[in-house]
């Protein structure tokens, strides 16, 4: 019989064996650990840790995919728990986590037996050596992302909070929850659709002006993300009444709501953007400048102004002027990499435009963190230190992931296709400063951009572009 072959990863965690154990334990942990290049799906989970408790998963392997069903058989409290396959692409796999208390912490043993299907027969590139490779990549990621969120909820320290998130089901949202949760906070979510029983969800309908507050929790905080997406099409004047409305209806619906809470939530957070400042060429943003002229401009305004009755009830009030926003699973950068076949366009337009950016991860722990730092007051930058041309960062995403760059797409033809939305999002920049959000104490885990691509894509920049990639 062909034998087992095995993997294992270890890391020294600052926290205790129950600590990291109960990290595991929570809704949102398998969801922290799946890096945002994995096309995994997860399709359900029932249960927590205890025997008999189940995942489906579905790995999706360009037009394939394959369902993946994973019980847990073997759970003891702070020391370990196991899951093996029932139904998948191995012919055998059975992972133990083990928590091993160690003088500095506690060890997280990651340990999985498997077998391959045609094990016996499949010569080793083929077969182990891409597994191996594949399993050091995933486990490195879920290790660092595993110890930063140990990391940031020691420092933190904050007491169990209720939230209540609008926008739940977009790129932040689904990104912000899980890491709310693993943290040992109570989320709950606002749906236009039926609430689902035992799934925290309330009904709200801001075009109508409806939200059921009888069957709010008490809160400690609400995060409001909902909007239409800016950045989708042209905007035709259809287009821009459905931004403008979605914003200024939903903050002034939920502003309102909470406002008149017998118990208000201690604070509110509100998203808006950069695109407040408007097209502000090589000058560095502060919080306290005025805004633009442009269309981006008066949406943002707008956006902040419609939160003005959370405002006068007292509720501490940030308004999150968040930068691009960068992600394969969404936004800019899934644009971006959607045209790879060929290569990536050198730049848009001239490509000196300043673009204020920020990676997946810091951007939902600067909402966390946001909402534990009392300090935290009015409009905040959400952006990394350091802000790149276009021109940077098309070279960058190049670099890492492996593909050539292609002449820059002028903005004449730019102008022609997307209209005015090209003018402001695509040739337009903004330089916006993070010094009021680090200032508050908030640590970036990626504050250079090559490392934070290298970090979301899971490749390194190849010995041979080293030469191509900006300097940080």
């Amino acid at each position: 019989m062909t034998e087992n072959l095995q993997f294992v990863k270890r890391s020294v965690f600052p926290c205790s064996p129950r600590f990291l154990y109960d990290w595991h334990a929570r809704k949102g942990a398998l969801q922290r650990l799946v890096p945002p290049w994995d096309r995994t799906t997860i399709l359900s989970r029932q249960g927590g840790l205890e025997p008999g408790a189940s995942s489906v998963l579905r790995l999706n392997m360009g037009p394939f995919h394959h369902d993946w069903l994973a019980e847990h058989t073997h759970n003891q409290p702070c020391v370990m728990f196991r899951d093996v396959q029932k139904k998948g692409p191995f012919a055998f796999w059975q992972h133990t986590h083990n928590f091993i208390e160690d003088e500095n912490g506690c060890i997280l043993e990651d340990k999985i037996d498997y077998r391959l299907p045609l094990q016996a027969i499949l010569p080793d590139f083929l077969g182990r050596r891409p597994i191996e490779k594949l399993l050091e990549n995933i486990f490195d990621y879920r290790h660092q992302t595993l110890l930063a969120d140990v990391k940031l909820h020691q420092k933190l320290a904050c007491k169990p909070m209720c939230i209540l998130i609008s926008g739940a089901g977009g790129l932040l949202g689904q990104a912000l929850h899980p890491l709310l949760t693993t943290g040992g906070h109570e989320v709950w979510f606002l749906v236009r659709r039926k609430p689902r029983p035992s799934c925290n969800e309330i009904y709200w309908n801001p075009e109508r002006g409806e939200i059921d507050l009888d069957s709010l929790p008490p809160l400690d905080g609400v995060i409001h993300l909902a909007g239409d997406n800016i950045g989708s099409g042209r905007w035709t004047r259809s287009k821009k009444e459905r931004v403008i409305n979605s914003r200024r209806q939903g903050t002034r619906l939920l502003s309102r709501a909470i406002a008149s809470l017998e118990h208000k939530p201690e604070v509110f957070l509100s998203a808006s953007a950069v695109g407040f400042y408007g097209n502000s060429g090589g000058r560095l943003m502060h919080e306290e400048d005025s805004p633009g002229t442009e269309f981006i401009s008066e949406v943002c305004s707008m956006w902040e102004d419609s939160a003005s009755e959370a405002c006068q009830a007292g509720i501490r009030t940030v308004f999150m002027r968040i930068g691009v926003v960068l992600s394969p699973k969404g936004g800019a950068l899934k644009k971006i990499l959607a045209g790879k076949g060929l290569g990536l366009v050198k730049s848009f337009g001239c490509g000196q435009q300043y673009i204020s950016w920020i990676g997946i991860d810091d951007v939902v722990c600067a909402m966390l963190h946001a909402l534990c730092c009392k300090e935290l007051n009015g409009a905040v930058n959400l952006v990394a230190p350091k802000a790149v041309s276009n021109q940077e960062l098309m070279q960058a995403v190049a670099a890492v992931s492996g593909k050539p760059l292609l002449p820059a797409v002028p903005a004449w033809l730019l102008r022609l296709v997307y209209g005015q939305m090209a003018t402001e999002l695509l040739l337009s920049g903004c330089r916006a400063a993070a010094d009021k959000l680090t200032g508050s104490g908030f640590v970036f885990r990626h504050p250079d951009l090559i490392p934070a691509l290298e970090h979301l894509l899971g490749r390194k920049v190849s010995s041979t572009r080293k030469g191509e990639q900006p300097v940080d």
